[in-house]
């Protein structure tokens, strides 16, 4: 195929040796089949700022730190050097998720580097040898279901240990390899400890979970891993050793304001992202 023309240097530098196909063209970037260092990777080249459609990005960014008061006085300022060092901070987070997630086991794509927006990563592919499914587009039977369900909410939880929160996964951002889910898509990962709108975002990524592998194993739809897990996060008792049940006692308290606010917005959020895939599909 022609080269892309944000690849183009990377070939002509000797870092990518050909561009095979186009993997998939979201609204945050496009990925690309490449061949490099005499293995095929896959290359994510992510679209500018101006290009992308990512809505609520700056809710996603809350927390996330900056290098010294010059530039967050710049990104204040919504200056060409302000919008250049959000670009980096948002890029360079996919980076940074990836790595701390893979030290701690959850199962994500190996990165290689990231150069000029591009970042070169390990081709997720099956038993077979061809690109990895997306999780959506999966059938499996109730006890596969149930083992990658519980696949599913170990990395989960792992990835709150690490201090990350996925913030927008769905059967969209989960390939599905020979040995189970593998977790994708990670430049809008959430400062845990630092984000207003972490236990919302938190909740929303199991429940998404728990909605669409229930179609598979109805068992699924009672557990209340969200409200378990991040339960024991709260209290500094979360660690990869705990052993969770899906099981959760509500306790009897006075209505707290910014748990029901809470609530309200991981609905809006869902909803919003089921409208969008809808026009996604009729586009």
């Amino acid at each position: 195929m022609k080269i892309p023309k944000r690849l183009q240097p990377l070939v002509d530098d000797g870092l990518i040796d050909a561009v095979y196909s186009r993997l998939m063209s979201g609204k945050e970037a496009d990925v690309f089949v490449v061949g490099c260092a005499g293995e095929v990777r896959c290359a994510k080249v992510y679209k500018d700022a101006v290009k992308r459609s990512f809505k609520k990005a700056a809710q996603y960014q809350e927390g996330r730190k900056v290098r010294g008061g010059r530039q967050a006085r710049a990104m204040g300022k919504r200056s060409s050097y302000g919008r250049q060092l959000e670009e980096e901070i948002w890029q360079n987070a996919e980076v940074d998720a990836l790595s701390r997630l893979a030290k701690v086991g959850v199962r994500v794509p190996q990165t290689y580097w990231c150069i000029d927006g591009v970042l070169l990563m390990e081709l997720v592919c099956d038993s077979e040898g061809d690109v990895a499914p997306q999780l959506g587009e999966v059938s499996m039977s109730a006890e596969q279901a149930v083992k990658q369900h519980a696949m599913m909410i170990e990395n989960i939880k792992l990835m709150l240990c690490a201090g990350l929160i996925h913030g927008d996964l769905s059967e969209f951002n989960v390939l599905v390899d020979e040995n189970g889910p593998v977790v994708i898509d990670l430049p809008q990962a959430v400062n845990a400890a630092a984000n207003n709108s972490a236990q919302a975002m938190f909740a929303r990524d199991v429940n998404n979970m728990r909605r669409y592998y229930s179609e598979y194993a109805p068992q699924l739809k009672q557990t209340q891993y969200a409200k378990e897990i991040w339960a024991l996060f709260e209290e500094a008792n979360l660690t990869p050793h705990s052993q969770l049940t899906g099981q959760f006692n509500d306790v009897e308290k006075e209505a707290n304001v910014d748990s029901v606010l809470d609530e309200i917005y991981a609905a809006e959020l869902e909803e919003f992202e089921r409208k969008e895939r809808m026009s996604d599909d009729t586009d």
